[in-house]
């Protein structure tokens, strides 16, 4: 049984829509006639558990490699997703610090993993990505696909919710005054990425407080939803009308608007890829292989 496949060669959306906010930094420049495709596998109404989806992102960065080596160059590939709720440690992060817990005892389960930055904490309502891109045909510059990521997120925010979102000099991540909404951590094999972002959007922000998110004491932890919640009464910024959506309302238009925007940063057009959920589940995310042996 195939359960992963394209199911389709024509975009499955819409790409390069027209935005009034234009990137202003020069490192963002794009060029409009050079696009590459770009695998969407969409679970973003899926809580998928956090070591399928470390053990997919590991399966596709091998399956590019072997290709690369094969072919000479990759597609490059997006998953976007939710978890539900766990905590997961980068490489070097530092647990008797920045755990408020026993971790002998979490309240949920914790991954150590092969990502750069300190402890965070994923759950439902956090619309996680996962690109797994080749930098060699964007630009061999982590800094540069780091800031590429925030710009994503800030443009995100502002187009779609009318939320002012900025970069912290020093820090990574994407802040609206003092709460963080966005956090980032990667990874790159032989300049394929993996890992990625977390935007906060209907999350409930509680096991945050059990953590010392990012390794960060002196700052908060903020939403989409709480952010509109705060703005409900300033109908002048657009934000009223939102204030009212369900939760599920407000995850399919931040997954809307994250995905074209990722497409117009990265200059990437999609072809939807299909999986099984509870195959993928099943098989620990581990099927890319098995795939390919039975076709």
């Amino acid at each position: 049984m195939i359960v992963l496949n394209f199911t389709s060669s024509i975009p499955c959306l819409p790409l390069f829509l027209h935005s009034k906010h234009s990137i202003k930094s020069s490192f963002l420049t794009i060029n409009a006639q050079r696009t590459r495709t770009c695998e969407l596998l969409d679970f973003h109404h899926e809580l998928i558990p956090y070591e399928v989806a470390w053990s997919l992102q590991k399966d596709i960065v091998r399956e590019k490699k072997a290709q690369i080596e094969n072919e000479g160059d990759c597609s490059d590939t997006l998953i976007i997703l939710q978890h539900p709720s766990v905590y997961t440690l980068g490489s070097g992060s530092t647990t008797q610090q920045n755990l408020k817990f026993d971790i002998e005892n979490p309240p949920f389960h914790i991954h150590r993993t092969e990502r750069g930055g300190e402890v965070t904490y994923h759950g439902p309502g956090q619309l996680v990505m996962y690109p797994i891109i080749n930098l060699r045909r964007h630009k061999m510059d982590l800094h540069w696909y780091l800031r590429t990521l925030e710009e994503v997120v800030i443009r995100v925010l502002s187009s779609t919710f009318s939320i002012q979102a900025s970069r912290v000099e020093g820090l990574t991540g994407v802040w609206v005054g003092n709460q963080k909404l966005a956090a980032l951590g990667i990874r790159a094999a032989n300049w394929i990425t993996y890992h990625g972002l977390a935007l906060n959007v209907t999350t409930d922000l509680t096991p945050f407080k059990w953590i010392v998110p990012c390794g960060i004491r002196d700052r908060e932890v903020g939403s989409i939803k709480g952010l509109l919640r705060e703005a409900q009464s300033c109908s002048a910024n657009g934000t009223a009308d939102l204030h009212h959506l369900d939760d599920d309302s407000l995850i399919h238009i931040t997954h809307r608007s994250l995905i074209e925007q990722f497409s117009q940063a990265f200059q990437l057009e999609y072809h939807c890829r299909t999986a099984s959920v509870p195959v993928l589940c099943e098989s620990k995310g581990s099927f890319l292989t098995k795939e390919t042996q039975q076709t």
